[in-house]
């Protein structure tokens, strides 16, 4: 093998757990962020709805 490239491989390749760590934590924190903002989404829908139907209803007791 190549020395230089002997040089090169072991460098990186015992950081290699560390970055693909990184990545998994990066990805799971992701993951858990879409999820609190649909849920969060969700809940403004049907609190939307409940308006909606407050609005409506307080409309057909005016008439």
């Amino acid at each position: 093998m190549n020395p230089i490239l002997a040089d090169i491989y072991s460098t990186i390749l015992p950081s290699a757990p560390y970055l693909i760590a990184a990545y998994a934590l990066l990805w799971a924190a992701l993951l858990v962020y879409v999820l609190i903002i649909f849920r969060g989404t969700k809940k403004a829908e049907a609190q939307l709805m409940l308006l909606e139907e407050a609005v409506a209803d307080q409309k057909a007791k005016a008439n």
